[in-house]
């Protein structure tokens, strides 16, 4: 493993670092949001079919991504957590939960939000939404674990076990438009593939997605900092950056 690897696994030098990249990545999502809002919702044309009803897609498909993505990285930071038992790894999966619960839950508002216009009704039964509402069940899972367990170190590995597991939900996300006969329409972009979609339209989608991957990294970044302060106050370097805090 390299050496950064391990130089994560210490808590002193994850606070010192991630405080380096907070205002970065603060001024880089406000900066990103603004751009890709304003674009969206008074630049971008109508939908030739949906008319002005398809603007939610700037909000649904980027906290789509995000609680996909989310739930990825805490369960690669469960594994983490339960094979090299590296403490700012429980951290991650932990802090991670929450974030990517609120994130699945929008999706799943502003898709419905989205059905109603465009389907007739606000939920269907259908095999994108039901994987993703399972999503969000998996994530409730994770933080009731974390909540309910009074031992720090066996609700992590709980959490985290669950959290693997449920990794299974994350390809029936994705491949279930192609598996199923469904409404939900089929990814707006790839990377692998020409957006089907003008540049007006898809150029601040893509400026949205990036923004709400720059706010989720400052929003886990800034709850882990809390969460390492609360577990590590009785060390030497807390008690420090508390002393020097309180002189200043």
């Amino acid at each position: 493993m390299p050496q950064w690897f391990y130089q994560l696994g210490s808590p002193r030098w994850f606070y010192e670092l991630s405080g380096k990249w907070l205002p970065w990545l603060g001024g880089s999502a406000a900066l990103l949001l603004t751009i890709g809002l304003v674009w969206a919702l008074l630049f971008a044309p109508a939908d030739y079919q949906q008319g002005n009803s398809f603007r939610i897609i700037y909000l649904h498909v980027p906290s789509a991504f995000l609680a996909q993505s989310v739930y990825l990285l805490m369960a690669i930071a469960g594994a983490i957590g339960l094979i090299w038992k590296m403490k700012v790894a429980e951290v991650v999966a932990k802090c991670a939960a929450p974030i990517g619960a609120s994130y699945a839950f929008l999706a799943l508002v502003t898709g419905a939000i989205w059905g109603k216009p465009t389907w007739g009704a606000w939920w269907v039964w259908d095999a994108r939404l039901t994987s993703m509402l399972i999503l969000l069940f998996l994530y409730l899972g994770v933080i009731a674990l974390n909540s309910a367990i009074g031992d720090r170190q066996m609700a992590a590995k709980a959490s985290a076990i669950l959290a693997i597991v449920g990794v299974i939900n994350l390809p029936i996300i994705k491949y279930s438009v192609d598996w199923w006969n469904t409404l939900h329409q089929p990814a707006s972009f790839t990377l692998t593939e020409k957006p089907a979609m003008p540049a007006e339209m898809w150029v601040p989608l893509l400026l949205m997605v990036l923004g709400f991957y720059a706010l989720f990294t400052w929003t886990l970044l800034t709850r882990c900092r809390t969460e390492i302060l609360e577990r590590e106050r009785r060390a030497g370097w807390v008690c420090d950056l508390l002393s020097n805090s309180q002189i200043k």
